[in-house]
């Protein structure tokens, strides 16, 4: 009896503390929470040009826009997810999130989103104090797609067979046995990384009808798939917005930055074509009147790999 009681004991010990890990775990409670966990400002120690670009990029500030813009606003505002108060606000509000903030998804709980539609309406009150905005708008800003959701979170998407990213690994384009990190120790090859399918999980393919209300957003895979690849076009998502310096990284802007006007309008100057033919002549009405008339025939075309614009 003794012995059998003992390996109860010795059995109990290793499930008691797994299942006291998993709960300690959790999913992130708050917004702080879910940013620390997905923090990735110890990347900068060892790739301080990549998390440099990275920060410059749209993934360092999804859920703020262009110029700083809070997109989210108009969601709990005045779509048809809109609540009349934060308290009502739960994951489901926010289907932006799907692309926007992925990790909130599967590691966030729904106090999570009423702190963040708090934000949005202090954010949003013209009769709040400035400090209240500023503090709500950086509060916001602290939820990013950062390296770890890249390479670790969203870097397996054939999970019924791949399994789910293992917590302690940095998914890259080769096998790594260290990777130096006290935290993720080693880096694994990602079958898509390199892929545009990796992108498209993301810059999808239209409509999103898992949701309640289906909503239509990015179209840019698809749009890749069926009007790019279709007509012959051959390169990937990241030849062409992550190019590579000689014997360097890709670049982790993910050009266009929409912030940056001149980067964007030299990246479309090379893209966007326009041809304009101009005929002027004077029409004679009537004897001793002639009225200058002209005629214009524009010609847009464009050889990018999707349609512009798109997300």
């Amino acid at each position: 009896m003794r012995a059998a009681q003992l390996l109860l004991v010795l059995l109990a010990g290793p499930l008691a503390a797994g299942a006291a890990e998993k709960k300690a775990e959790g999913k992130a409670k708050t917004i702080d929470e879910l940013a620390a966990r997905f923090d990735s400002s110890r990347c900068r120690e060892c790739h301080a040009e990549i998390y440099a670009q990275w920060e410059k990029s749209h993934h360092a500030r999804p859920l703020m826009g262009v110029a700083g813009g809070l997109m989210l606003t108009p969601v709990v505002k005045a779509s048809a997810f809109q609540v009349k108060e934060p308290r009502e606000a739960t994951l489901g509000t926010f289907p932006c999130f799907k692309c926007h903030l992925p990790q909130a998804v599967r590691h966030a709980e729904d106090s999570v989103a009423v702190e963040l539609t708090q934000a949005l309406f202090t954010a949003a009150d013209k009769d709040r104090p400035d400090k209240d905005k500023a503090a709500a708008r950086a509060k916001v800003a602290k939820l990013q797609i950062t390296c770890v959701v890249c390479h670790n979170e969203v870097a397996i998407t054939h999970r019924r067979v791949l399994g789910a990213p293992e917590k302690d690994v940095v998914y890259g384009r080769k096998d790594l046995a260290s990777h130096g990190d006290r935290i993720m120790t080693r880096v694994k090859r990602s079958a898509i990384l390199d892929e545009p399918i990796f992108c498209g999980q993301c810059h999808g393919t239209g409509p999103n009808f898992e949701f309640d209300y289906p909503i239509q957003c990015a179209t840019l895979y698809g749009s890749y798939q069926h009007g790019y690849l279709s007509r012959g076009g051959f390169q990937s998502c990241q030849e062409c917005h992550m190019p590579r310096a000689a014997g360097g990284s890709a670049d982790h802007q993910f050009l266009p930055n929409f912030d940056d006007k001149a980067s964007t309008a030299a990246l479309l100057a090379k893209t966007v074509h326009l041809d304009v033919q101009t005929l002027g002549y004077q029409w004679l009405r009537k004897a001793g009147a002639l009225t200058p008339m002209i005629v214009v025939n524009t010609k847009i075309r464009h050889d990018a790999g999707h349609r512009i614009p798109d997300g």
